[in-house]
């Protein structure tokens, strides 16, 4: 049997609010459910406290500030952090990070890392990208013509997120990218070739990678079972307002979930861990570091 440290989950909510409907990437415009946000969390905090599972929700720092839902709500976020969750950053405003210049992503970065900490009274020091962009790491083989066509030839990479990440004072970020050669592979046999993670660090973040569909349904699930199998990482995020819509981010697929993760949290075969543990509690995560990108 896997000891519990090889096996690890790492829950994301990214808490979007009305920042993130604003703009919306989906090509449907400005959508309206920010206000959902906020009963939507304050029920997944009742869920995650009865399963005793732990999760990082990532905050638009603007989110943070003095103001009225469906843009703000300063007090829940407190509660977020008081209830042992982590609060990381989703950006200031859900930005499209490629689409910024440099000055702009180190502004965006900067400022709600500031709103948050002022805020919850706590250093934030995870960082996930709005969009689970930038995908271009070209270091890796893996290229996004989408964001070189529509932000052009200058935009950000991932690794230079993790550099102006690092100069800001962050620790951890949660990415997504696709080697060239895997895109290829998973359309010839059309299946994911995904597998349990592990912390990648890149010019001194250490990274995580989504290796889940969005949600908490069989590919989350199938997930979870090879990590405790193969030993490794599996993450997954959804997003609070969804909890109460059609798919698999819907409270029908989640609770079914978190029992399944607690029940192997009591067999002493998953260990459930934040971001913030990463550097904070290197020694629990030994089984999972991977190669370091300086």
């Amino acid at each position: 049997m896997k000891r519990s440290s090889e096996a690890g989950l790492m829950v994301f909510w990214d808490y979007d609010t009305q920042w993130g409907g604003d703009r919306s990437r989906a090509g449907l415009g400005r959508r309206d459910w920010g206000g959902l946000e906020f009963p939507n969390t304050d029920k997944l905090l009742e869920l995650h406290a009865a399963y005793s599972i732990p999760a990082c929700f990532a905050v638009v720092g603007a989110a943070a500030l003095p103001g009225d839902r469906p843009y703000h709500d300063p007090a829940q976020i407190r509660r977020i952090h008081e209830s042992g969750h982590e609060v990381g950053s989703h950006s200031f405003r859900h930005e499209w990070l490629p689409g910024l210049t440099r000055l702009q992503v180190n502004g965006t970065l900067k400022a709600s890392k500031d709103a948050l900490e002022q805020c919850i009274g706590a250093p934030v020091t995870t960082f996930v990208p709005p969009y689970n962009q930038p995908f271009h790491y070209p270091r890796k083989l893996a290229f996004s013509l989408s964001e070189r066509r529509e932000a052009g030839r200058g935009h950000i990479d991932i690794r230079g997120l993790c550099r102006m990440l690092r100069e800001n004072g962050y620790e951890s970020c949660r990415i997504a990218y696709r080697p060239i050669w895997r895109q290829l592979l998973e359309r010839l046999s059309g299946k994911s070739l995904s597998r349990p993670g592990r912390v990648e660090h890149i010019a001194g973040i250490a990274c995580v990678q989504l290796n889940a569909p969005c949600g908490f349904g069989p590919g989350a699930r199938a997930m979870l079972d090879r990590s405790v199998r193969e030993g490794g990482l599996t993450v997954v995020y959804g997003h609070p307002h969804s909890l109460f819509t059609a798919g698999l981010q819907n409270i029908k697929a989640l609770e079914p979930f978190l029992a399944y993760a607690a029940e192997l949290v009591r067999e002493g075969r998953l260990n459930v861990m934040l971001p913030r543990n990463l550097t904070a509690a290197p020694l629990a995560v030994n089984a999972l570091a991977g190669a370091a990108d300086a």
